[in-house]
């Protein structure tokens, strides 16, 4: 196939999009674990101070393993806890894992195969899903975590370090995400194309996105689609 000629990169949304949660450890039980240890650590304190790790700490520090990562979050609930509770309440975490959409890795080779530059763009620890999307790391030319991009999702910047990285500007790629406000509106902001993968067929009649599709695939059709009406 031919690459689309108004169209040099696409950025994919990790969760929601390529890949989604196929474990996720609940708060309860790692704050069963502390408890029983002699920590009094409970669910929403786990949870406040888990999101305050990943959203603003990450982006400034990076981790590179859930060890680091967590004596962060106790350093930030002033927690002096044991290497032996540390490395148990990380083995709890490391139980969080990540499984691909059966269309991803046809979607993204295919997408390779156009000739296009490809990213991904999720707040996410590298660490925490690297492995389970092994199978289309090697058709991905930049992975930009919250460390990469220096910031959460939520803010623009993320996409202008990617379009720097990839050395494309703004009008020459596109975001395909599930997520209307980070995956839509924020690049549009920056003039990029969007658009919104609704799997579950919820979104009707939105203005917001460029286009709506049901599945990866579907969307390859829309860079068909663009390119035949250059």
């Amino acid at each position: 196939m031919e690459s689309p000629d108004m169209l040099k990169a696409v950025i994919f949304d990790l969760v929601g999009t390529l890949a989604f949660i196929k474990e996720y450890v609940d708060n309860k039980e790692v704050s069963s674990l502390l408890v029983n240890r002699g920590y009094e650590v409970y669910p929403q304190q786990l949870r406040s101070a888990w999101n305050f790790v990943v959203f603003i700490d990450y982006p400034r520090f990076g981790y590179n393993n859930y060890e680091s990562m967590l004596r962060k979050m106790f350093e930030r609930l002033e927690v002096q806890i044991d290497e032996r509770t540390l490395k148990d309440v990380a083995k709890l975490y490391q139980r969080n894992s990540f499984e691909l959409y059966p269309d991803a890795q046809d979607a993204v080779q295919k997408v390779k195969g156009l000739g296009l530059k490809t990213s991904i763009a999720t707040t996410a620890p590298r660490f925490w899903f690297e492995r389970d999307i092994k199978q289309i790391i090697d058709y991905i030319d930049f992975i930009c975590t919250g460390y990469e991009a220096g910031c959460e999702k939520s803010n623009p910047n993320m996409y202008k370090r990617i379009l720097e990285h990839l050395k494309v500007s703004s009008q020459d790629a596109v975001v395909i995400g599930d997520d209307i406000d980070l995956d839509i509106l924020n690049p549009k902001k920056l003039g990029v194309r969007t658009i919104l993968l609704d799997r579950n067929g919820k979104s009707k009649n939105l203005l917001e996105p460029d286009a709506i599709v049901s599945n990866l695939n579907d969307a390859l059709k829309v860079f068909t689609a663009w390119a035949n009406r250059t």
